[in-house]
């Protein structure tokens, strides 16, 4: 008997160094989300702070296993928590996967779009009266579309969001002119505040261009990340035959903010829109 308690004791020590080790590590780990999660929300310019909201929920996300893990080392009763809580990780991680996926591959279609009756640019922000990033790769993708479809009209479609002089609908119609598109083609639809809205406020100025949402082809601009919920919604509202134009965002950690924040969006369409 002596002999195996003295075998097992070594072992237990080296458990519990690991599981404090481990521990630690995982504290260090929440504390530098944490850090970087705030500066992410703080520093507005950098233009991710949807990135910084999740790295701050891996921090308290981390800080909440430690805990369980602690609690349900010394007590029974906290075991069933400690098991739910990782399921519902689980789960959570594996939701996530999957919408990802989604988005990612519904973006990634539609590169060569067929020819369609019209045509909507979903807006994007604007910084004063200047389009934003994401905005200017939807509307060079919309230039690039309208150029090789001269005959169809364009519903430009957005309302006049925080820090914006002008609507994006006005936003689009100023760039698009002044890259030689004729007025006499543009729609401008500047109330809209979601992209529920858009779809929802396009079908009547469509319907008034002699176009049938419901049954002629509509293309679709809008970024990569957004091309997914957009043609969700668009379905939801009664569009029959939506043509995707994805328009890809050029720097990979705004590529990777937005595709991560559409994930959570398109949860909320699935729940409401």
């Amino acid at each position: 008997m002596k002999r195996q308690r003295a075998k097992r004791r070594p072992l237990y020590r080296y458990d519990v160094y690991r599981g404090r080790r481990r521990g630690r590590g995982r504290l260090t780990a929440a504390a530098v989300c944490a850090v970087l999660g705030l500066v992410l929300v703080l520093v507005r310019s950098l233009g991710i702070r949807f990135s910084g909201f999740l790295l701050l929920g891996a921090a308290a996300l981390l800080t909440a296993s430690w805990l369980l893990d602690r609690l349900a080392a010394g007590n029974d009763r906290w075991r069933l928590g400690h098991r739910f809580f990782y399921g519902c990780v689980a789960v959570g991680l594996a939701l996530l996967v999957g919408l990802e996926a989604f988005v990612i591959s519904r973006g990634r279609g539609g590169m060569t779009p067929p020819a369609a009756d019209a045509v909507i640019v979903l807006g994007a922000g604007v910084n004063g009266t200047e389009p934003s990033l994401s905005l200017r790769t939807r509307l060079d993708k919309a230039l690039d579309y309208l150029e090789a479809h001269p005959d169809i009209p364009a519903v430009l479609t957005g309302g006049t969001g925080y820090g914006e002089e002008i609507s994006e609908a006005q936003c689009m119609y100023d760039y698009l002119t002044e890259h030689g598109v004729e007025p006499e083609r543009l729609i401008l639809e500047d109330q809209a505040s979601d992209t529920a809205e858009n779809f929802a406020r396009s079908k009547p100025l469509l319907e008034a261009a002699g176009v049938d949402p419901a049954e002629d082809t509509v293309a679709v601009v809008t970024n990569d990340f957004h091309m997914a919920r957009s043609e969700l919604i668009a379905a939801r509202q009664g569009y029959g035959d939506v043509a995707g134009i994805p328009a890809p965002i050029p720097w990979l950690h705004l590529e990777v903010n937005y595709h991560l924040r559409e994930a959570f969006a398109m949860v909320k369409t699935f729940l409401f829109d």
